[in-house]
């Protein structure tokens, strides 16, 4: 994970400088990438200190090793639910809040009770049993 790390740490050097420059190059006037290069850096100074603290955690992974074989890295990543239809609800209910942003208020809110209702049913989908839908 340490190459992750640096890869991302690494993005701090490059969007920082890059945000102050495009700052004098459009004289200050353009108020939406200055910051939005600003966030960037931000951001990836956020996500390579977490990758680089967990692997001190963690300790070198097979991948991050010269001589690691590929049947180290075996075994379960996570479980996932390959039936389940509200990730497909969630979806059309995002798509109708950014319809709503760009029609009407209303709309916006009628996607975000629909997404209520989709995080919800996802997250407690297999709180009825297996494949409970």
């Amino acid at each position: 994970m340490k190459v992750e790390a640096w890869m991302f740490l690494g993005g701090i050097f490059f969007f920082i400088p890059v945000a102050f420059v495009y700052g004098y190059m459009t004289n200050w006037q353009e108020l939406v990438g200055f910051p939005a290069l600003l966030l960037t850096g931000g951001l990836c100074g956020m996500v390579g200190w977490y990758l680089y603290f967990t692997a001190r955690r963690v300790g070198p992974r097979p991948e991050d090793r010269v001589d690691g074989e590929i049947h180290e890295n075996a075994g379960d990543i996570g479980h996932f639910s390959p039936w389940s239809w509200w990730p497909l609800v969630l979806a059309g209910a995002a798509a109708i809040g950014f319809l709503g942003i760009a029609v009407g208020w209303w709309v916006f809110f009628v996607g975000a009770g629909l997404a209520v209702i989709a995080l919800v049913g996802w997250v407690y989908e297999y709180s009825r049993g297996d494949h409970a839908h």
